[in-house]
């Protein structure tokens, strides 16, 4: 009989044991945080999700039909090629510049082959949770790598700036706005362009990283830079800080120039179009005074939340459902103040001047969002305001006043995670039952609710089955009654759903986008609108039947031979951000100006002869 002999491997060191079992921990808390995060992110779009074919945001359907109409169109490059940034497939015949409107080409590209496979309606919520979710896992990530240890510190202030009032109301239709994971990805690089010896890879990281964000939000990627700019100034003035300033200033210079060489070869040709590209143009299509934030806002509670559902909201403060920006309560304000006070009584000289920086650009941006005057209690006063002057500055003209408040919503989720690691790590027992309550009394009115779903028309069949190409062909023009608008999408709607399916589209005219036609040679929302549009919008939202003569016939015959329509169909449902539509009077103005429609599948379609009037005079 042999013996064989057993060497076991010896065991693993006490320092190496130490270094898997945090690595368990960090990995268990990094996927805690992250599902904590899809789950409220879940819970926020999940009137969507129980039917996105039937249901669409109630407060901005508009919105949501435009990036449904993005998101068919990434399909339609993806299979037959194309230009991302300008499109002749809405407002036919002069287009859109979509470089000059929010594209969010990144997105378009990234999901088509769910669009394809699934439909714009399910690449719609499935980017609007993972915006929400990854803008609060990316703010963890962020803090607990740079400012705290605790990650449970960072996990609270992660999950605020992520769910932030303005994020939450904000997912009311747009994808760009809750794509707040940009915000710390990009302050992640700018704090790397420091490093000794790497300033040419992390400025051309930061310079492909300043690509990906223009693609997708241009507006929070020049909040974002505006801020880092007043920070790293009011930092660096610190004297505390000066001398690290100086001394890492020739690296970030460095680093910089590069960011500005990768960042303009990538974006040469979207700049282009931005600015001087066909069917640009300047300043935007909203009224700025308007959409400014209340300086009473920043006090109030916000309609989807928990305050809201109690009652306690001030929607009236904001200008729309979409644009309650600030709203963080007066108990959140006031547990900010007391924090700020903790934080400096017991900072060292160099936290110091961090603080003070952060503090300095909270100040900036929520005295930028109160806009060109002071408004209090939804009464303007006379009082002018910095942004008076900055509205009329390259960038600063095509912003909105009140989202500005999305970034002092980014200090104050800085200062919850600060005052929480302090807390954690420093105060007693009695101190961090009174902060707990405190944190708890501010921000559980705060917890958001899901947004507000409505009933959407569901698609028509002569749409679904591709019966329109009866009627008109590859690339011509047809439109659903009424002509595309913001309260009325479903036009854009159908198209979006064709484009999606990859096959041959039809053009439609008019649209919800922003384009040129406003005053003084600055944007506005849509087309101006023909004589015809104003007939067929009157019919349908107000139930206005007019007259019907021999001259709006002709001008109807000018009107489509503008746009080149081949086609029009009325569908037995229509639905407009407010409800049905008016039906019945749709149809006998359309039929006072196109003669009797033909029944097909489940619509009404009259067709137009280029060159022939409508009807027979008189008829």
């Amino acid at each position: 009989m042999r013996l064989v002999t057993v060497a076991t491997a010896p065991a693993d060191p006490p320092v190496a044991r130490a270094d898997a079992s945090r690595g368990r921990r960090a990995w268990a808390a990094h996927l805690l945080v992250a599902s904590t995060a899809l789950l409220l992110a879940l819970w926020v779009t999940g009137g969507l999700w129980a039917s996105p074919t039937t249901r669409t945001i109630a407060a901005n359907p508009g919105d949501q039909a435009f990036f449904e109409g993005l998101l068919g169109y990434g399909v339609h490059l993806l299979r037959h090629g194309g230009d991302p940034f300008f499109t002749d497939l809405l407002n036919a015949p002069l287009g859109v510049n979509l470089a000059a409107n929010t594209s969010i080409t990144a997105y378009i590209l990234l999901f088509a082959p769910l669009t394809m496979l699934a439909g714009p309606q399910v690449s719609y919520v499935t980017i609007l949770t993972l915006n929400l979710a990854c803008s609060a896992f990316a703010w963890y990530l962020f803090l607990h790598r740079h400012l705290v240890r605790h990650r449970a510190a960072a996990a609270l202030g992660g999950l605020f700036c992520g769910f932030a009032p303005g994020l939450v109301s904000h997912a009311n239709g747009h994808l760009n706005w809750t794509a707040g994971w940009i915000a710390p990805l990009l302050l992640w690089r700018v704090l790397t362009l420091r490093e000794p010896g790497r300033w040419l890879r992390n400025g051309a990281i930061l310079g492909a990283v300043v690509a990906l964000c223009f693609s997708i939000a241009a507006e929070g990627l020049f909040f974002t830079a505006l801020a880092s700019g007043v920070f790293i100034g009011a930092w660096a003035a610190a004297p505390a800080t000066r001398a690290q300033a100086r001394a890492a200033a020739p690296t970030v210079l460095a680093a910089l120039g590069v960011t500005a060489a990768v960042a303009g070869a990538l974006l040469a040709y979207p700049l282009y179009m931005h600015f001087a590209g066909p069917q640009t143009f300047s300043g935007t299509g909203f009224d700025q005074r308007e959409f400014s934030e209340d300086a009473a806002a920043y006090l109030a509670y916000p309609s989807r939340s928990v305050a809201g559902w109690a009652g306690l909201d001030r929607a009236d403060l904001a200008s729309n459902p979409t644009e309650q920006a600030s709203f963080f309560g007066l108990p959140l304000i006031v547990l900010a103040g007391f924090a700020t006070v903790t934080l400096w009584r017991h900072a060292d000289a160099g936290r110091r001047a961090t603080l003070r920086a952060l503090l300095i650009v909270g100040a900036v941006f929520t005295v930028l969002s109160w806009g060109p005057r002071l408004r209090v209690l939804d009464d303007e006063t006379h009082l002018p305001l910095p942004y008076a002057t900055l509205a009329r500055l390259p960038l600063f003209d095509s912003a909105l006043p009140t989202r500005y408040a999305l970034v002092v919503a980014g200090v104050l989720g800085i200062l919850l995670a600060l005052a929480a690691e302090w807390v954690l790590s420093t105060a007693g027992p009695r101190s961090r039952a009174a902060w707990a309550a405190a944190f708890t009394f501010a921000l559980l009115p705060l917890l958001p609710l899901p947004v507000l779903t409505a009933e959407r028309a569901p698609e028509p069949r002569f749409i679904a089955d591709g019966t329109w190409r009866e009627y008109v062909p590859d690339g011509g023009v047809l439109s659903a009654l009424p002509f595309a608008t913001n309260p009325g999408p479903d036009a854009q709607r159908w198209q979006a759903y064709t484009l999606a399916r990859g096959g041959p589209v039809f053009r439609i005219p008019g649209g919800y986008f922003l384009g040129p036609g406003g005053p003084d040679g600055k944007g506005q929302i849509g087309t101006p609108l023909l004589p015809t549009d104003v007939l067929l919008q009157q019919a349908a939202h107000y139930g206005y039947l007019p007259p019907i003569t021999d001259a709006e016939r002709e001008q109807a015959r000018r009107d489509f031979a503008y746009w080149n329509l081949q086609a029009v169909f009325l569908a037995d449902r229509v639905i407009g951000s407010q409800g049905l539509l008016f039906h019945t009077t749709l149809e006998q103005t359309t039929t006072a100006l196109l003669g009797p429609p033909e029944r097909v599948d489940d619509v009404l379609v009259w067709r137009i002869r280029p060159g022939v009037d409508p009807v027979t005079p008189g008829g």
